[in-house]
């Protein structure tokens, strides 16, 4: 395995808040832009990639010395708590910190020979592009690892994955990925999350989740006068590896039937199959105020129906409380 930007120094790193709030989150990407400007920001996971190669000579440290300090002082001027991967690039990053728990940090060599050591034990399902579903049609083939990736003819791979998809994991499996830090301040968004007590295996159980989760973004846009113009599922496992998945939707808008059916479009498509999930979050992305943009209209009075039920409901909520009424699908049936 080989990486042709072995130079670069890339982090990235996660926040795990006791009170997270957009207002925290950002006082963390400040700490981040005190070491250097070439930060990224990914606030639907509590995450933020930063290129640390400059400031490596700046602050006179190596990798390691320096994912410190700032591990050190997001927790000093903080409080939060940080879990951090770096690596020569983006993907490598990513995969070490989604491999680290909370209060560590895992540091990737950039020689070959490091990068390679890293990568080739871990599962396929690891590598960034390839979910739980297609590493299920690697295994048919006995392709289980990265290692098994990366030793695959690539023409071997473009078969069983398509053109471009067995491409992506012939490069990503090398140790390729040549994607940069763009810095970009974190667009406004909102998002819902909901851990299990236990890791839950149950579709049934992951899909009133996502739905509930749906739910109560749509009540909080509708709250703030604001729209949606994408949503992000995020699927975190068992073994901490997360799954993100994002779709812009047809119309920008804060209906709840519009905001769950896309969400749970999202689920499905993951094709889980007694996956362990541990938490399931969902993020309401690029948000505009609800001024500035209109419903387009449609003969369809099943719409109209929908959206005054959903005005009466939101009147309720406001009156009697959250949880007051919602999509009989939300909740989970009696025994």
């Amino acid at each position: 395995m080989t990486s042709p930007t072995r130079h670069r120094t890339i982090l990235r790193i996660h926040f795990h808040p006791a009170n997270p709030s957009p207002e925290l989150y950002d006082q963390l990407l400040a700490v981040l832009e005190g070491i250097t400007p070439r930060v990224e920001a990914h606030p639907a996971d509590w995450s933020t990639d930063a290129d640390l190669t400059g400031a490596l000579r700046y602050w006179q440290q190596d990798p390691a010395g320096l994912v410190g300090v700032i591990r050190l002082r997001t927790l000093a001027l903080t409080g939060v708590q940080s879990s951090a991967g770096a690596g020569p690039n983006r993907m490598i990053a990513a995969m070490a910190a989604a491999l680290t728990p909370p209060g560590a940090a895992t540091i990737v060599g950039t020689s070959p020979y490091d990068i390679a050591a890293f990568l080739s034990p871990q599962h396929a399902a690891m590598l960034p592009g390839i979910g739980p579903a297609t590493a299920k049609i690697l295994a048919r083939y006995g392709i289980r690892t990265v290692r098994d990736i990366a030793d695959t003819p690539l023409a071997t791979l473009q078969r069983i994955l398509g053109t471009a998809a067995g491409r992506q994991a012939h490069d990503r499996a090398h140790g390729i990925d040549d994607r940069p830090v763009i810095p970009a301040a974190a667009p406004k968004s909102i998002s819902a999350s909901h851990p299990f007590d236990r890791d839950e295996l149950d579709t049934d159980q992951h899909q009133r989740t996502v739905l509930a989760l749906a739910e109560q973004l749509g009540a909080q846009l509708r709250d703030q006068n604001d729209i949606a113009q994408a949503l992000t599922l995020t699927l975190t496992y068992a073994d901490r590896t997360t799954t993100t998945r994002t779709r812009t939707l047809t119309e920008p808008t804060a209906h709840t039937p519009a905001l769950a059916a896309t969400a749970r479009d999202l689920l499905t498509r993951l094709g889980l199959q007694r996956a362990r999930v541990r938490a399931i979050s969902l993020r309401a992305e690029r948000l505009l105020p609800a001024s500035q943009t209109a419903h387009q209209l449609t003969l369809d009075t099943r719409d109209d129906k929908a959206r005054d039920l959903e005005a009466a409901l939101d009147r309720a909520r406001t009156r009697y409380g959250t949880g007051i009424a919602g999509a009989a699908s939300a909740y989970r049936r009696a025994r």
